[in-house]
């Protein structure tokens, strides 16, 4: 029985990492892993050939994001993972909370607007189409706390604990549709809190802090019910292929740790990146207010001299 359409899963070895990581590729998922790279690749070159500046850590950043895309889906890991639930949950994790961190922080649509030229008056192209999408009441509505976050839990939820899961796992349709759900999710969640490119919805540090830690704790419980079964829960991994050598029960177990221990993974890669951002916020409004202070002459100081002054004197 052939799960996943480019690899015979009923007959897989025990499981193993160098197995694991063997090259697999879903067609679906390495075009559009290029693709991205190419796009990614040519506003980058057209900046730089402009004379433009534009940082190699996003660059880099974007490319790792690509890359554990790749890696999860263009590997034998998208094989195992159609049977067996803890390396399933590994693509998912890693698909719904590494990667969305790994592609935001490389601003790909900064750099579309940047690099892409626009159409002329009165004409619209594909960087008009981009601003107008940003703009948009849709764009608003699925990047607003009160959407993203129990979108980010049903995600979990209603898909492992209903027949949907076992729905989509049964065609190669369904199973790419569900992973790029995850990835779609995983972007909508993480843009208004830690992304760099503009958006809709931008909150202020604290309340950015406070949507992530909203969410990540339905993770950790996810993972936990997983654990602390005592059946297996989803049908699709409750009879693994005898070659594989797994417990179902004792897998999903593992599965249900997987997820627990990712709930802290992007808690702090966010963290670390928001307060990143926070300071370099605050260093450039330092920097605006002392070039304000050297073009005017630091008048607000010398306004507020002149105010302490003129209280000594009527006390005096």
């Amino acid at each position: 029985m052939d799960h996943s359409g480019h690899g015979m899963t009923m007959d897989l070895p025990p499981f193993t990492l160098g197995r694991g990581f063997a090259w697999s590729a879903d067609p679906f998922f390495l075009v559009a892993c290029l693709l991205g790279l190419a796009l990614y690749g040519w506003g980058v070159v057209r900046l730089v050939r402009r004379g433009d500046k534009w940082p190699v850590g996003r660059t880099v950043s974007f490319m790792a994001g690509v890359l554990s895309v790749a890696l999860m889906m263009c590997t034998k890991l998208n094989d195992y993972g159609m049977v067996m639930f803890s390396v399933h949950m590994v693509q998912h994790m890693v698909i719904s909370m590494v990667s969305p961190i790994l592609l935001l922080l490389g601003a790909p649509i900064t750099l579309a607007l940047r690099a892409l030229p626009p159409a002329g008056r009165g004409r619209k192209g594909p960087r008009e189409v981009l601003l107008m999408l940003l703009h948009s009441r849709y764009m608003r509505i699925i990047t607003h706390p009160a959407f993203t976050i129990p979108l980010f839990i049903a995600s979990l939820y209603a898909l492992y604990f209903t027949p949907l899961f076992d729905t989509l796992m049964g065609s190669q349709a369904g199973h790419i549709a569900m992973m790029v759900h995850f990835l779609a999710v995983g972007v909508v969640f993480f843009w208004p809190i830690m992304g760099v490119d503009p958006g809709p919805h931008r909150p202020g540090y604290l309340m950015r802090m406070l949507e992530l830690f909203a969410g990540m704790p339905f993770h950790a419980f996810f993972g936990i019910a997983l654990m602390m079964a005592s059946s297996p829960m989803v049908k699709t991994f409750e009879n693994p292929p005898a070659s594989l050598g797994i417990d179902a029960l004792s897998d999903q177990n593992a599965a249900g740790g997987i997820a627990w221990a990712f709930s802290e993974v992007p808690s702090v890669l966010v963290l670390l990146a928001l307060l990143f951002q926070w300071y370099a916020s605050e260093e450039r409004q330092a920097r605006r207010s002392d070039r304000a202070a050297d073009r005017d002459g630091d008048k607000e100081l010398a306004a507020y001299n002149a105010y302490l002054a003129s209280l000594n004197t009527r006390g005096g």
